[in-house]
């Protein structure tokens, strides 16, 4: 009779054995296949623009041998567009193939579409190399930085894991490295998006024709009007392009991620890619260097507002906290479980605000960036009659409406990059970090809130050419909420009135009964 029970629970836990692992292997496949999708949706975007609007620009006239609309660069230098082309086009190819061949779980279980993402992220180096210099020497450099990035990922997991012990193994650390992740990857998809074709069409323009001076046509304008803010913008463009790729390149299998995050690496090679973006920005941008000392005071009068906003929550916390524990009486055990499953709520509220903060931030600061270096009314294309080559057109026709458009764009592209910066941050279990939460999601939720203004004045200064027009922009937002609170109105008066009509029938039935 023992050995019958015993062999009837062995076949009861092996069949949950097996379901769990099912349920496991597919969460499993789940995840890779939406990271598989995520990486060839990025990839394609970028590659198909860049291929249709390739580095150097287009011939406008017929002459010398060249047609209209050819490629600049291939005329001046084939083997470099020719690298350029096929990297970029191998990236695409590769990209639209695991969008269509995602849903076969026979590829995505033995990871033959993630290694095709790891040749098209190569192939996006490789591309991005050719085509954002113009010499061997810088497509080197461009190359080692991403191998740089590597190497010192390793080392540094290395030498701050030498005394470490791996007892993670619970759950809830293994739910937060997740998440953690999840955020890493969204700033290295944004930062590879909007960095790479940045570095391919650089702020300025090209040169579309050969000058008297002996510049090439083909070539950026900034690189011979300012050479140094140039190689500014291009090494801190490139060095946040390669920290994506290679961010996106280790978060893609878990052994290697896993101790990356715990050890910091990779929040650290964030932090260095989100400065970059902010000095490429600072030196793209304005080609004065007064300008982009602003820049960089803004990012410290969006701190000091975040910090005064912190400490104004953090005391008015503090009094709460004060009150309700001299108030506190003792709690029975029920309360107890009560209280933890109201924790466990506010944790998956918090990630989901957290999660809302990122995206919103993404966006912001990858739309600020492209229209700070391609600002409205495009660039100058030669010097002359006072205008320097490079300089925004409407800088120099319509200088209110452009300092409009630059501060309040600059501020946005400022504020998303500090929210960025606070909600990477995310220390594993051990620590105290609810009260610090709660109150930076508070002010991160004012700074997006600020944000999202500053980009609605931004878009209005730039999207037209009269103040009329500006404020008919800014209205909208005002009709649009007139919108919203007129359905919002109807739908309440129409679940009142059906509800009022489900009582009556409802009184009406009582009062008269079926027989």
């Amino acid at each position: 009779m023992v050995s019958t029970l015993q062999r009837n629970r062995l076949k009861k836990f092996s069949r949950l054995m097996i379901i769990t692992i099912q349920c496991s292997g597919k969460e499993v496949l789940d995840k890779a296949r939406s990271l598989v999708l995520l990486l060839a949706t990025l990839a394609a975007a970028i590659t198909y623009t860049a291929g249709l609007k390739p580095p150097g620009g287009l011939w406008q006239d017929n002459t010398n041998g060249h047609m209209a609309g050819d490629p600049i660069l291939l005329t001046t230098n084939a083997s470099r567009y020719k690298a350029f082309f096929y990297c970029n086009s191998v990236a695409f190819v590769a990209s639209l193939v695991a969008i269509v061949l995602v849903q076969m779980e026979i590829l995505v279980k033995h990871h033959v579409l993630e290694a095709a993402m790891i040749l098209d992220l190569f192939g996006l180096i490789g591309a991005y190399a050719a085509g954002s210099c113009r010499d061997a020497n810088n497509s080197i450099y461009v190359i080692a930085l991403a191998g740089l990035v590597l190497v010192y990922v390793v080392i540094h997991v290395i030498f701050f894991t030498l005394d470490h012990e791996d007892k993670h193994h619970g759950d809830q650390v293994n739910q937060l490295l997740e998440k953690r992740r999840k955020r890493l990857l969204l700033f290295a998809i944004l930062a590879a998006t909007i960095t790479y074709q940045a570095g391919l069409t650089p702020p300025g323009g090209f040169l579309l024709q050969d000058d008297k001076l002996g510049h090439q046509a083909g070539d950026p304008v900034l690189l011979y009007n300012f050479p140094r803010r140039y190689k500014a913008f291009f090494y801190c463009n490139s060095v946040s392009f390669m920290l994506s790729i290679s961010l996106i390149l280790l978060l893609v299998n878990p052994n290697l991620y896993r101790p990356a995050i715990r050890s910091n690496a990779l929040s650290v090679c964030t932090a260095v890619g989100l400065f970059c973006l902010m000095v490429a920005y600072a030196a793209g941008s304005t080609q004065h260097l007064k300008t982009s000392i602003y820049i960089f005071v803004l990012v410290g009068a969006v701190l000091f507002v975040a910090a005064g906003l912190l400490l104004v929550f953090a005391l008015r916390e503090q009094n709460n906290s004060d009150n309700s524990a001299a108030a506190a009486p003792s709690i029975s055990h029920e309360q107890e479980e009560e209280e933890e499953e109201r924790k466990k709520e506010e944790e998956r509220k918090k990630h989901a605000r957290r999660k809302y903060l990122m995206l919103l931030g993404i966006l912001v600061a990858s739309v600020a960036y492209q229209a700070g270096l391609e600002p409205p009314g495009g660039a100058w294309q030669s010097s002359g009659n006072g205008y320097e080559a490079g300089d925004p057109v409407m800088h120099d026709i319509r200088r209110p409406r452009y300092l409009v458009f630059f501060y309040s764009n600059s501020f946005s592209f400022v504020a998303s990059i500090v929210v960025i910066m606070m909600l990477l941050p995310h220390w594993l279990p051990n620590r105290k970090k609810e009260e610090w939460e709660k109150w930076s999601l508070r002010v991160m939720n004012w700074t997006i809130l600020l944000d999202l203004v500053t980009l609605l004045v931004a878009y209005a200064a730039g999207s037209s050419r009269g103040w009329k027009t500006s404020v008919y922009v800014s209205m909208l937002i005002l009709a649009v909420l007139g919108y919203f609170a007129i359905h919002m109105t109807l739908s309440i008066w129409s679940d009142r009135c059906r509800r009022r009509r489900l009582r009556e029938r409802l009184q009406s039935s009582q009062e008269n009964p079926r027989v």
